[in-house]
């Protein structure tokens, strides 16, 4: 079933790596719309990553062995690579810490993100936190699927939205074009470089199977699961698609208005 799950997912992954956004990306003031937006997404991440952390492991006390032992290694090396990574000085931080980080270092807004984080750390309610925040749509969809499908509980549903609404699908070309602004632009690019190269990196050599593993553990046999894997996996894809589709229409408009 998961080669099935996956040649199903083929026709959208490989929408979203020819995306149009990345070759309408020629500018640093392009470089930080995409990241002010795109940043959400990077965050929303995370809430993926520890809502499995708390299905797969013991998070209670007094502590019980887990009830899926497999599950609870898998969720672990990978909370453990995206909370506390290497940055580029070998600082240990967070992934979206290292993309704040890179935000600062070419004077992208993040007063947006900011603002959202205060918000919820004030102990307003998600939900209503994303209707209020005054954020784009194409945003705010994102978040809110993103939510919907933690809300719900099932975990082998948020394991499959957190596996296939990775960086990995950024492809070499973007990366490419950001280090030949790098070199001919007075903005310093190295964060946001080495946020993308290693994101990729750790998603390919071990996240990536992993996460792909821990869907057949999760799934097992039941065809159920399996279906609603797959639905999810699709919908987080063209939620995916969507977020690229807003960015890059703002793109287009900015330079059309300005031309």
């Amino acid at each position: 079933m998961i080669e099935r799950l996956q040649e199903e997912l083929t026709p959208l992954k490989e929408k979203l790596v020819h995306h149009p956004l990345y070759q309408n990306i020629t500018s640093v003031d392009d470089i930080k719309h995409f990241m002010e937006s795109h940043v959400y997404a990077v965050w929303d991440f995370m809430s993926l990553v520890k809502k499995l952390q708390l299905d797969l492991t013991t998070t209670t006390l007094p502590w019980q062995p887990p009830s899926n032992n497999s599950g609870a290694r898998l969720i672990n090396e990978i909370v453990w690579g995206e909370e506390t990574d290497l940055d580029k000085e070998g600082n240990s931080v967070s992934h979206f810490e290292m993309y704040l980080n890179a935000m600062k270092q070419i004077d992208a807004d993040n007063s947006g993100i900011e603002s959202f984080l205060a918000q919820l750390r004030e102990g307003n309610n998600i939900f209503e936190t994303i209707n209020n925040a005054g954020l784009p749509a194409h945003v705010s969809a994102f978040l809110d699927f993103t939510f919907r499908i933690i809300e719900e509980g099932k975990t082998h549903k948020i394991a499959a939205v957190f596996t296939f609404g990775r960086e990995d699908l950024i492809p070499d070309m973007f990366i490419s074009m950001i280090k030949k602004m790098n070199r001919e632009n007075e903005h310093n690019f190295d964060q946001i470089i080495y946020y993308f190269e290693r994101h990729i990196e750790v998603d390919g050599d071990s996240h990536g199977p992993m996460a792909l593993e821990m869907i057949k553990n999760l799934c097992g046999t039941d065809p159920l699961k399996w279906e609603e894997s797959i639905s999810a996996s699709k919908t987080a894809l063209q939620r995916r698609i969507a977020l690229w589709d807003g960015i890059n229409l703002q793109i287009t408009q900015k330079e059309k208005a300005s031309t």
